[in-house]
């Protein structure tokens, strides 16, 4: 049985009061941007500056399943787990946050409001319980500024979730102060509770909490696809008969496990979910599916026990393989297109045991020689690399010939014809990602020419940063003659940090910051530049040549 629906219409303070909040594992982590945040604090300085004095706001429907009851100290409070309105309630939490540590404790007013604050905000009784308990918060940030007002800088921050939370705090301080610094701050703490008002619904039985959290999603309210399948999938488990607890526990810890994964990149979710549902489909596809195609089919698919549990095990093998291929940064260049990264899921997915690194080797060849060399766009080779991804992910196809697949693919694209191997290409502008790759198998070649390994501490900061920034001219551009200035035999990667100290000087001038670098490809042009310190046309069009053998080498099949 459904319990009934109670709204209640209350201002902050009334919800906050004796009641504990928790964002359980399978909701995203926090994710507002600057934007929202800036929004907010506009709601605020509207409110304060309207003409009604005590005139509210209304903020948002919050949306809890009540867990039970707790007694903490001599009250008895509510434990909820916030469905929907987390982010909202996140960072006016925050904001209550920096107005009780930015309040004078030598102003008797404002010391006791500091007091009423860190009541209402950190429990003092028992481990001194947090009023919101998040999720996702392994670095302790949000613990640590609730209960100690401390916080690191959002440069500080090693993930995406984290970021954006240490972005909160800085954001919301910034705010306090500039309310502080016109002795207004309890103004501000008494609109922020009392003048910011929500709808709260209170609900018991799961199955309700899913009715009303997709009823939500309908009317309009921004929710990623992901999630909408999630409660989708969620209020499916709700409606099974038998062990209806176990399987709704199993989604929830799938879930959190797919949050964990994905981080806040929202593109990689989408294209995670639309992998998901294409590699699923009963009969082979000629392209990747929408994200409300895929989610129509996965819905479709999953309507007992058994099946709920294997569509959400399922997305988390195709997000956990998403995450591998994109994550990998000397392959950007092979997967900017949607077509070559399905097939590489895919092949991740099957795995082919001792073959798959093989197989994986002969993609990335291929694709980069389409797309990289050939410099084709996505509508190009489409068809199929996504009608052999739904091979690889759902017939018996062998390694052998999912080998000779994918170097049929690339048979129409021979090195000899690529685009950006002929002699005096401009291999610079509009090609700078793809350059950056080259440069790194290049200087792999190198390496294991010489018995020697790549210098990955080095080569990371080259990944992280803009391909542009690592881009050396060994000639400068001010100087170098337009017929080589741009071609291979001129160019090569530096660090970002050494490659804007060396800038326009001469190319004997730069010969020994070359070899401090340690990149295998920079030590050669440093034995160069000792015989020819000019870097003159010829010895330009040698090295040049030496790339291009290579690369014909290389890039064959």
């Amino acid at each position: 049985m459904t319990d009934a629906i109670d709204p209640k219409h209350l201002n902050l303070d009334s919800l906050l009061n004796k009641r504990l909040f928790r964002i359980p594992d399978y909701q995203r982590p926090y994710s507002w941007s600057a934007r929202e945040r800036k929004d907010l604090f506009a709601d605020i300085d509207k409110i304060w500056y309207a003409e009604e004095e005590d005139s509210s706001h209304f903020m948002a429907t919050v949306v809890c399943r009540k867990l039970g009851d707790v007694k903490v100290g001599i009250d008895v409070m509510s434990q909820l787990d916030i469905v929907d309105g987390q982010q909202r309630l996140t960072t006016l939490i925050i904001l209550l946050n920096a107005i009780r540590y930015a309040l004078d404790r030598d102003d008797d007013e404002q010391a006791d409001a500091a007091k009423m604050l860190e009541r209402l905000l950190v429990k003092p009784h028992g481990d001194r319980l947090l009023l919101l308990q998040t999720n996702h918060d392994t670095s302790h940030f949000f613990e640590d500024y609730m209960r100690k007002g401390k916080a690191a800088t959002p440069r500080d921050a090693e993930t995406l979730p984290d970021r954006n939370l240490l972005s909160a705090i800085e954001e919301c301080k910034i705010f306090v102060k500039e309310w502080a610094d016109d002795e207004l701050l309890l103004g501000l703490a008494a609109l922020v509770k009392n003048q910011l008002t929500f709808l709260l619904h209170v609900i018991s039985d799961v199955r309700t909490v899913y009715t009303v959290f997709e009823a939500l999603n309908s009317r309009g309210i921004p929710v990623s696809w992901l999630d909408r399948f999630k409660s989708i999938l969620m209020g499916s488990a709700a409606r099974v008969d038998e062990a209806q607890e176990e399987l709704i526990n199993d989604l929830h810890r799938i879930w959190a496990d797919i949050y964990r994964a994905l981080g806040l990149d929202d593109r990689l979710a989408a294209e995670a979910l639309r992998f998901a549902a294409t590699l699923y489909l009963p009969d082979q596809p000629s392209e990747t599916l929408g994200q409300e195609s895929a989610v129509e089919r996965l819905r479709a698919i999953a309507d007992d026990a058994k099946s709920i549990r294997d569509v959400a095990n399922w997305l988390l093998t195709v997000v956990r393989s998403c995450v591998s291929v994109r994550s990998d940064p000397r392959r950007n260049a092979v997967t900017r297109y949607a077509q070559p990264r399905l097939l590489a899921v895919a092949l991740r997915v099957r795995n082919f045991q001792h073959k798959g690194a093989e197989l994986l080797e002969i993609w990335e060849r291929v694709s980069f020689r389409i797309y990289g060399l050939h410099a084709k766009d996505a509508r190009w080779g489409r068809g199929d690399y996504v009608r052999l991804a739904w091979e690889v992910a759902n017939e018996e196809i062998s390694a052998s010939d999912t080998r000779s697949r994918l170097l049929e693919i690339g048979s129409e694209y021979p090195i000899e014809t690529a685009i950006k191997v002929r002699p005096g290409e401009d291999c610079y502008r509009n090609w700078q990602h793809e350059l950056r790759y080259l440069m790194y198998r290049y200087e792999s070649h190198l390496a294991k020419q010489r018995k020697k390994k790549v210098d990955n501490v080095h080569w990371k900061s080259v990944w992280l940063e803009d391909a542009g920034d690592s881009i050396e001219h060994i000639r400068p551009q001010s100087e170098a003659p337009e017929k080589v200035k741009h071609t291979l035999g001129n160019l090569m990667l530096l660090p970002p940090s050494r490659n804007s100290q060396l800038q326009d000087r001469p190319p004997k001038d730069k010969a020994e910051s070359y070899r401090e670098v340690g990149f295998h490809h920079t030590k050669e042009v440093a034995d160069m530049l000792e015989k020819s310190p000019r870097w003159s046309m010829e010895v330009c069009r040698e090295r040049e040549q030496k790339i291009l053998d290579w690369m014909l080498d290389e890039w064959a099949d």
